[in-house]
């Protein structure tokens, strides 16, 4: 359970400014069974309104369990446009986070059609509908970046929300894909919808062992020897959905926010969650070379006998990279302070003992 959802608050949670409103508002959320959506669908039902959901028949319900009661459930997905026209008459808001996050090379047109495609629709339907409020959670990886031959390893580069897609080839499918779904929603702002981007990193919350970014916490949680060179940039799931009620109630359309709490090494991200856990911390640092080797023999065994690769060409660049996501621009935005890394992962590692 989220701490937002708990009577006793520590001193930094009870600093959090109050985004509550009276008024209730009618929200449809994509992508809800995921960390993002189910976050937020909890965060929208606790403020009092009204929530929706595009989902899949026998989709998994884990992540709400407790809620689902409180949603109504319209059977369908993003490329079904006639689904996402039954969910999203009479609504207010839409709270669109459906995505596919891979970096293996076999999802690349799947992920090509859920993440462009998919959001064309949303957004395409939204303006039939002359929906209130859009929000579109993105990624920092559409941002883009420079080749990384231009990138000063020596220090972290710092990119913000004016940088400009580079065409090249470290930049992940996934990030491009995102590039793209993010085009999709400019040019339907430019036609006239109501809308707002978030480009959240590394988000770290309460989910599963095998999504996203939980993935982190096992691979710790499994004692695995090796740590690369680079950096990471987290945010608190908690931080994602608070803002974005926040943005959903000021007049911000035609604009996007990076949500950031800070970057730290791989190398000290691991060493933090092994201490909560009480498992050895990675302990060997991999050089460029052998993460090359190491992405091939994966490629390789994927080959073979069709499993997924646990490191590939895409997660071995991003691994040996030192980048800052800057958050100032939503910091002046609103009155808000990022959680501190200490405070997210005193309440996450519980969980994933449990």
């Amino acid at each position: 359970m989220f701490f937002f959802f708990q009577k006793k608050l520590t001193k930094e949670e009870q600093n959090q400014p109050n985004f509550t409103k009276k008024s209730k508002m009618e929200l449809l959320i994509t992508g809800i069974t995921g960390l993002v959506g189910s976050a937020f669908a909890k965060y929208a039902l606790v403020q009092g309104h009204t929530v929706r959901a595009l989902c899949r028949p026998n989709a998994n319900m884990d992540n709400l369990l407790g809620f689902e009661q409180q949603i109504t459930f319209f059977e369908g997905d993003i490329l079904d446009v006639l689904s996402i026209e039954k969910a999203m008459q009479g609504v207010d808001w839409v709270f669109h986070s459906a995505a596919l996050v891979s970096f293996d090379p076999s999802d690349r047109n799947k992920m090509s059609k859920i993440n462009i495609e998919g959001t064309a629709n949303m957004v395409n339907v939204g303006l039939t509908l002359g929906i209130k409020r859009f929000c579109f959670v993105s990624s920092v990886a559409a941002l883009g970046r420079q080749p990384l031959a231009l990138l000063d390893k020596h220090k972290p580069t710092t990119i913000n929300e004016n940088q400009k897609w580079i065409p090249e080839s470290e930049n992940s499918h996934y990030g491009f894909t995102k590039f793209q779904a993010e085009c999709e929603v400019w040019r339907a702002m430019a036609e006239g919808l109501p809308a707002f981007i978030i480009n959240p990193a590394i988000i770290l919350g309460e989910g599963k062992w095998t999504q996203s970014s939980a993935q982190l916490f096992k691979y710790v949680f499994d004692e695995n020897k090796f740590f690369t060179s680079g950096s990471l940039n987290y945010v608190d799931i908690t931080d994602v959905v608070e803002i974005s009620m926040a943005l959903f109630l000021k007049n911000v359309n035609n604009n996007r926010f990076i949500l950031n709490a800070g970057t730290i090494s791989y190398e000290s991200f691991f060493t933090k969650i092994a201490l909560r856990f009480s498992k050895k911390a990675p302990r060997y640092k991999l050089n460029s070379w052998q993460i090359s080797i190491l992405w091939r023999l994966e490629n390789l065994r994927r080959i073979i006998t069709g499993s997924k690769p646990l490191i590939t060409k895409e997660t071995a660049h991003t691994a040996k990279l030192n980048l800052f996501y800057d958050n100032s621009k939503v910091s002046s935005e609103l009155p808000y302070s990022f959680r501190s890394l200490e405070n997210s992962l005193d309440r996450i590692c519980p969980h994933y003992l449990k």
